[in-house]
Formats: C-alpha cells, sequence, structure tokens
C-alpha cells in the first residue's frame, strides 16, 4: 500500500520574522557592516560634508554606541564571564534521556567534557559517547540526592547543572487529578530546587559553576489545559530571580545563572500543537536551542536566553489593557493551540495521556 503523499509545504515557509532579523543583524544592522558605507563613500572622494556621508556616518555611529551598551548592561546586570574549561568541568542535565537535553548532553560528551544525564527513561541513543546515565526521577528528593553522590563519586564534583526535564498532562484544571497536579509540580518545580540544593555546595566550593533554568515563553501568560505546566514554569521565573540574587554578593563573578524561555519546539512530543503564525511564531528547531544554551555556557555568561523573537517580548502582554490582551490572545490561538494536540503515552505514575516537554 503506497504511502500517503506529504502535502507540499509553501515556497515561504521557511521564511520568517527571525530569519529576516538575523539577515539584518549580521548586515544593514551590524555596526561594522554600517562604516563600510562611509568610508566606501570617503574613497569615492564623497565630502565630509555631503549629506549621504553624514547620514550613513551618524548611522553607524548609532550602532556602534548601541552595540556598546549592550555589552555594557550585559555586564553590570550579570559581571564579567567566568572561565569555562570543559575539560574541568562536570555537567548535570535533568530529562537528558530524549530531546534538547539528549542534544546537550551529547555535544558536551563529545566535546571531551563529564556529563551526568538524571532522567526516568533510558536515554534514546542507548549509549552516548562522553555520558554517564542516571536512572533518577527529578521529582523525587531523595532519588537526586543518591544520584547526586553517585556522580560526585563517578564523575566528580558538578560544576554545570542544567535543569531541563519537565511534564504536562495537557488537561483542563478540573479534568487534572491531584496526583497528576502534584507530579508536574514535583518535575517541573521542586526538582530545581532539589537539583540546586544538592550540586550548588559544591560549585561553592570549587569556586566556579552554571546554573540553566529552561523554563518557557507560556510562563508569562498562561494557556489553556496547561494550567499545571504554565504555573510551575512561571514559578521557575521567580526562582530564577531569586538565585540570582542570592548569589550577587559574593558568587557574582564565579557562578553564572541563565534562564532559557523557548517557544514550541518541533518534536514529536509537540505533535498536533498549532502556532497562530509560522512567520511570527516560528516553531523551534531543539538543535537551534541546544547551540544558543551551550554558546552561552561556555562563554561563562548569565542573562535570560529567548527565542524566537515574540519570546523576548511577551511579558509585554502584561502592561497592555485587557481588552487589547484578550484580542491578543484570541488572534494568537495560544488558548486553543493544545486542542489538537496528540502526544505519546507517558511512563509516571499513570498511564494516561501524558505530555513532556523539554523546557
Amino acid at each position: 500500500m503506497p504511502s500517503p503523499a506529504i502535502p507540499e509545504k509553501p515556497w515561504h515557509d521557511p521564511l520568517t520574522i527571525d530569519l529576516l532579523l538575523k539577515v539584518l543583524n549580521t548586515t544593514f544592522l551590524h555596526p561594522f557592516v554600517a562604516w563600510m558605507i562611509p568610508l566606501c563613500l570617503r574613497a569615492q572622494a564623497t565630502p565630509y560634508h555631503h549629506p549621504a556621508m553624514l547620514i550613513t556616518a551618524a548611522w553607524a555611529t548609532l550602532l556602534t554606541l548601541l552595540y556598546f551598551l549592550s555589552i555594557l548592561n550585559q555586564r553590570v546586570a550579570h559581571g564579567n564571564p567566568r572561565a569555562v574549561d570543559l575539560s574541568e568541568e562536570v555537567i548535570v542535565v535533568t530529562g537528558g534521556a530524549s530531546g534538547l537535553g539528549l542534544l546537550i548532553a551529547e555535544v558536551y560528551g563529545l566535546r571531551g567534557a563529564s556529563v551526568a544525564v538524571l532522567d526516568v527513561r533510558e536515554m534514546e541513543v542507548g549509549e552516548a559517547r562522553g555520558v554517564e546515565f542516571y536512572k533518577c526521577d527529578v521529582g523525587d528528593r531523595e532519588q537526586v540526592e543518591k544520584a547526586a553522590k553517585e556522580i560526585e563519586e563517578d564523575l566528580g564534583t558538578p560544576t554545570i547543572l542544567i535543569n531541563n526535564a519537565a511534564i504536562a498532562h495537557g488537561k483542563s484544571i478540573l479534568d487534572l487529578t491531584n496526583d497528576e497536579v502534584e507530579r508536574t509540580f514535583r518535575v517541573n518545580l521542586l526538582s530545581h530546587f532539589y537539583t540546586i540544593k544538592a550540586f550548588l555546595p559544591g560549585m561553592i566550593r570549587q569556586n566556579r559553576g552554571t546554573i540553566v533554568t529552561i523554563s518557557s515563553a507560556l510562563a508569562h501568560l498562561g494557556c489553556r489545559n496547561l494550567s499545571d505546566y504554565t504555573c510551575s514554569k512561571s514559578a521557575l521565573l521567580a526562582l530564577h530571580a531569586s538565585l540570582t540574587a542570592e548569589l550577587l554578593p559574593a558568587h557574582r563573578e564565579t557562578i553564572k545563572t541563565l534562564l532559557v524561555t523557548p517557544g514550541q519546539f518541533s518534536t514529536p512530543l509537540f505533535a498536533g500543537i498549532k502556532t497562530p503564525s509560522p512567520f511570527f511564531a516560528p516553531i523551534l528547531e531543539p538543535v537551534d536551542v541546544a547551540k544558543e544554551v551551550i554558546k552561552a555556557v561556555d562563554a561563562g555568561e548569565g542573562g535570560v536566553l529567548a527565542m524566537p523573537l515574540y519570546a523576548r517580548w511577551v511579558d509585554w502582554m502584561r502592561v497592555l489593557p485587557a481588552g487589547v490582551q484578550r484580542v491578543v490572545r484570541w488572534w494568537s490561538g495560544v488558548d486553543v493551540a493544545v486542542e489538537g494536540f496528540v502526544g505519546r503515552r507517558g511512563e509516571g505514575v499513570e498511564k494516561e495521556k501524558e505530555i513532556l516537554f523539554e523546557g
């Protein structure tokens, strides 16, 4: 029986606002490129007082000023980057048996770092070079403490913690059982407390570390049929801010905190979830998110990674008038996106449909 034909995508399908912005940032909005224009004009003997010369020089000066102000803003907010030597780092990735977590773990394993994956599921790839698997329900404090001791004995003191594991059930508040709500908060929120309390003391002793908290763009919005997920992810925003404030006085330069708020991933776990506009709200490839997280961790930076573009501005929704917010929610389809969710059967407490998110 022949397989069904795959519908052809329109020619403009790869075109997104994020792609356009990326092109602009490497051309028209890049200070180096901007300075090429007045230099070329001057090479053609254009007078300094010529309008074209003045306008292009002013534009290049503005972009240069904004570039250095962005660097200054990063340094004031998060301090100087810490030195990262992968040969001396021990990396812990929760929920690293598949998806985003697995990508990050594999990359660091191939690059020579010692990597420990904590997950209740077996790794999708079986074994990965440089990656040690520890079967652990991160929502169980005792299991986390046991795994932490084993990692310390096997690999050394962890210096990079990537809290990636998360679940949701895709049900209305009334359909959610109490056990499901409690499990979501254990995995999505309490696990962060368990892992931070288990690994942060070692980072303080080593005087170096990075803690990555993976939240979600939906943490700023809430969403129908994802109340457990969005509430737990919203709490992570406050946890990241509080943790950063607590580390600020004594460990500002040595222990970095990184918050990641991604949009929708293009994995089977999100099958059936609709995006309102492929142009304004493109679906993320896990590899693209992994590259940004790895880039920030390698650079020893702290701060916030929000992607795609709308995720950087979605928290401004709260300052809009209530009526405008309602119109935007209707236009975006955020409250009906989960209705067509396909999902996959979970391996957790119950055999009901359970969505597992990598962030």
